[in-house]
């Protein structure tokens, strides 16, 4: 499992990539630079957190949200899973924070970062202090998003990812590898479905997502679990 998460790690850092959150309110200028939007960008023209998604990438970079998740046996038993979560091109700010939720979330800690002049864990969040161009970040912890449903089924649940900034939602790609070792769960389904813009993969113990949107995304992936 150890050399599994280190190429993921890896490969994730080589370019294959809950949300981001600015501490410090920037101007309106400040942000039509930062997304690379002109100035006379209209009211009309943006989305107020209605989920878009996405026929074609954007022209230049955006913030790249990667999840890599492991199911075991292990998770059965107390809901625990392994998180690798990783961010690329970054937005540059002066500070922002990645929450997780306090409950849900044990063991956090920073396993990478570039680009950002500090990184720290604090309580059940990431603070971030002066981000740069094109940075990087990536955390671990253990995450306690899959949900019995009782019924023979759990559901991993997450997010929404957003990236938000004043009045308006802005490009984001998120992706999301799901890595299933135990011969008990099998993958059941996915919300959203599979769509343009939201593309699904499922091989032999794993499922992956890809998406591209503007807005609020949450997504369900459903498993049904033998005994």
């Amino acid at each position: 499992m150890a050399k599994r998460i280190a190429a993921l790690l890896l490969a994730t850092l080589a370019g294959i990539p809950w949300g981001v959150t600015a501490t410090e309110s920037p101007t309106r200028e400040e942000v039509d630079r930062w997304f690379d939007a002109p100035i006379e960008k209209s009211a009309s023209d943006v989305n107020e957190g209605q989920l878009v998604f996405l026929s074609k990438a954007p022209a230049k970079p955006v913030h790249h949200h990667h999840n890599f998740v492991v199911i075991t046996d292990s998770t059965l038993s107390d809901g625990w899973a392994r998180l690798i979560q990783c961010h690329q091109n970054l937005d540059r700010v002066p500070a922002a924070q990645i929450l997780f939720s306090r409950d849900r979330t044990r063991n956090l800690e920073i396993s990478y970062h570039h680009g950002i002049e500090r990184a720290w864990v604090e309580g059940n969040s990431v603070q971030l202090q002066n981000v740069g161009p094109g940075a990087w970040l990536c955390i671990q912890a253990l995450s306690q998003a899959l949900r019995d449903n009782r019924d023979g089924t759990w559901t991993l649940r997450n997010g929404p990812f957003m990236r938000k900034f004043l009045d308006g939602y802005y490009p984001m790609h998120v992706s999301m590898n799901v890595v299933i070792e135990s011969s008990r769960v099998h993958f059941a389904g996915i919300l959203p479905r599979t769509q343009e813009g939201f593309q699904v993969w499922e091989t032999p113990g794993e499922v992956s997502f890809d998406a591209w949107f503007e807005g609020r995304l949450t997504t369900e992936l459903q498993f049904n679990v033998g005994r």
